[in-house]
């Protein structure tokens, strides 16, 4: 069975030795390890690992020669890119045009401020004078050049609250169109993705996550999901430190540059696109559970499921029908 949220499970070495069950692998990459079950092709585990380390180089806020480090670095100069890059920020720009607020890509000018690992908390005061450069619509994408630019030379990209979603649908791509994979399970994280039918016909078998089991293996319930579906899971588990007996975690809110103020613990959305499902998990965890399940209830195939800080949890419509939830 996956599990949403439970980075570094080790992966087995090999499949069946007749060949008829699945192989699996994992890399590490976008700072989390990748596992991935297929049934089909054991050549695909390595073109999976290949493909993880392309979208690695070219995404990686804190490496000086990657694309998204080279836009902010560039002073708002229109800088050429990798054409996956273009192709990712223009869908991510649609994603914050549609979230009222709540899902910023220019989030980097105040969350480079924050560093989870070391414990560092920014002054109010840098708080402040960051969130000026947080701005989406100040960001200009030309597919067909395959460049971007800034408007704002302090304004900052990062791409954590949907990257692993749009490197996710670019692998089922790989798999379908460069492979012979006939299902496969892929887990970037807190991100799944699922593709095919599995031998027997039987559903994916994926575990949601007990944010209150830090770094365990406790699971709330499991979903019973068809192929062509994808689940992310965003948790205020993820990386969290505690400083002068306040706690805080790593999702920030666009409007304040603070860690969020939410009612919810987690939230995990199920729904075709990866890339849907890792914007919206981010957006609906900043929204809180109520107006998250309007949003969610206001798209087509997709639904959510959140816990909530008062131990309980609510979904939205949609998410029985499409998990199959059993708790």
């Amino acid at each position: 069975m996956g599990a949403l949220g439970i980075a570094g499970c080790a992966a087995r070495p090999s499949g069946h030795a007749d060949g008829s069950g699945p192989v699996d692998g994992s890399t590490f990459a976008f700072d989390t390890y990748c596992t991935f079950t297929v049934y089909g092709d054991d050549t695909a585990l390595a073109r999976l690992s290949s493909a993880c380390a392309h979208y690695d180089a070219l995404l990686d806020l804190y490496d000086e020669e990657s694309d998204i480090a080279r836009v902010n670095a560039a002073g708002g100069e229109a800088v050429q890119v990798d054409p996956d890059t273009a192709d990712l920020l223009a869908r991510a720009l649609e994603f914050c045009a549609q979230a009222d607020g709540l899902f910023d890509i220019t989030i980097g000018a105040v969350s480079t401020l924050w560093d989870f690992d070391a414990g560092t908390r920014p002054s109010d005061e840098q708080i402040a004078a960051a969130l000026p450069h947080v701005g989406w619509r100040g960001v200009h994408v030309d597919r067909e050049a395959s460049t971007v630019r800034l408007d704002d030379p302090e304004a900052k990209l990062d791409l954590g609250g949907i990257a692993k979603g749009y490197v996710a649908d670019r692998l089922v791509e790989l798999l379908r169109d460069r492979t012979d994979a006939t299902a496969a399970m892929i887990s970037l994280g807190g991100n799944i993705a699922l593709y095919g039918t599995k031998p027997d016909g039987s559903p994916w078998d994926i575990g949601v996550r007990d944010p209150n089991d830090p770094g365990g293996s406790s699971i709330v319930g499991t979903a019973h999901v068809e192929g062509g579906m994808s689940l992310v899971t965003s948790g205020l588990y993820e990386r969290t430190f505690e400083l002068d007996g306040v706690t805080y975690w790593h999702i920030l809110d666009p409007r304040t540059g603070m860690p969020v103020a939410t009612d919810t613990e987690s939230v995990t959305v199920a729904c075709p696109s990866s890339t849907a499902a890792d914007a919206l998990s981010t957006t609906l965890f900043v929204a809180g559970s109520a107006r998250g399940c309007e949003i969610a209830d206001g798209r087509a195939d997709t639904g959510a499921y959140f816990l909530l800080d008062s131990g309980g949890a609510v979904s939205s419509t949609a998410w029985d029908e499409l998990t199959d939830f059993e708790v």
